[in-house]
């Protein structure tokens, strides 16, 4: 029988893996919200497929379907995809799914956080937001693991990295954000993540990324590749309004050292050219009182360090930018020689507000 335990990762020995360690599988939420993905959601739902089928080649991956979009899901998905239906509000399983922590004995569990569209009723994106906050518990139910639940903490799984070995990178900007949790502490908050990830040092760049609707989450500017070695988000325009806030994270990470007294390798992935919403695309999005709107002409947070590390693979954010695709390509593949680097166009994931990283979801193998 699954349980929603009362004591702390922490407190048992449990800590949040690595990304690049090894995954059982990976999970993902199917987009049907026409307030987000236009033409009803079909580009986006093309675009899905693309991922999950291609991460499907390095490891077992589940799609969560609403009722209504069951039998769509099914039948555009191959036999290789495993097809749930699960009620939701939109389609972002890095933030509304369960981060998962394992120990050294072979267990697993999860961590359900609470979720509340990025804001809440003050700058959130969508309301209501209920089922989201219901998808973490539903996964560790199907898993058959147990999890810890927190009552009153507000917290986006995009929003926290960890590189496996006592250390996790956040913004100041998000995780400090008045819509967040205002009725705590700088400390306490980092003291949460301590108790609830298992790590003992927790680094607070300043920044994301330019116009991120999540009050810049981590997971767009910076990417643990290994322990102690990251990219970041960066551009060499110092025109551009994304370059101070690159530069001021890059900076502070010079600066600082992880858990372990080491120095940090930085990597810097260079952004592609300004990704910017078409008349068409913008027309092709219902306007729903209460929702983010899509206008012609917004600037997308597109950044390649959304990217998916998958088992022998990375799975990365292509933007239809000849230079910089390519960059990113030889960078990461200069960075992890081991793993095939495949590049999926996400033109219109990021129309939806983000990317590969952000609608996925790794569960970790427990050793």
């Amino acid at each position: 029988m699954v349980k929603s335990l009362k004591s702390t990762p922490r407190e048992d020995g449990f800590r949040m893996p690595g990304e690049f360690e090894q995954h059982d599988k990976c999970w993902m939420v199917w987009p049907e919200r026409t307030d987000n993905w236009r033409l009803g959601g079909k580009p986006a739902q093309t675009a899905f497929v693309e991922v999950a089928e291609t991460i499907a080649k390095y490891e077992e991956v589940t799609m969560c379907v609403s009722q209504s979009q069951y039998e769509a899901a099914r039948g555009a998905l191959s036999d290789k995809i495993r097809v749930i239906e699960m009620s939701n509000d939109d389609a972002w399983m890095r933030d509304i799914g369960p981060t998962f922590v394992i120990n050294n004995i072979g267990e697993i569990r999860g961590v359900d956080w609470r979720f509340n569209a990025w804001g809440g009723l003050l700058d959130g994106l969508y309301f209501p937001w209920d089922k989201d906050d219901q998808v973490a518990r539903k996964v560790c139910e199907i898993e058959n693991i147990d999890y810890y639940s927190l009552d009153d903490f507000i917290l986006e799984g995009g929003s926290i990295h960890s590189d496996g070995d006592g250390t996790a990178m956040v913004t100041e900007e998000c995780l400090l954000s008045e819509s967040r949790n205002p009725h705590m502490t700088k400390e306490e908050i980092e003291q949460k993540l301590k108790d609830y990830i298992g790590v003992e040092k927790v680094l607070w760049l300043p920044h994301g990324i330019y116009l991120d609707e999540t009050n810049g989450h981590v997971d767009n500017i910076v990417h643990y590749c290994a322990p102690g070695v990251v990219v970041i988000a960066w551009t060499d325009d110092e025109n551009d309004p994304q370059y101070p806030l690159s530069k001021a994270s890059y900076d502070y990470l010079v600066n600082e050292t992880d858990a372990k007294g080491r120095k940090l390798e930085i990597h810097k992935l260079h952004i592609p050219d300004e990704v910017l919403i078409t008349k068409e695309e913008s027309e092709g999005v219902d306007v729903i009182a209460g929702t983010l709107p899509r206008e012609e002409g917004d600037r997308q947070a597109a950044s390649y360090a959304n990217f998916y590390i998958a088992n022998k693979a990375i799975i990365l954010p292509l933007f239809s930018d000849e230079k910089y695709d390519n960059e990113a390509i030889e960078l990461l593949g200069h960075i992890f020689p081991d793993r095939e680097i495949v590049g999926v166009p996400c033109r219109e994931i990021i129309l939806g507000g983000g990317n590969i990283h952000c609608i996925t979801q790794q569960q970790p193998t427990a050793k």
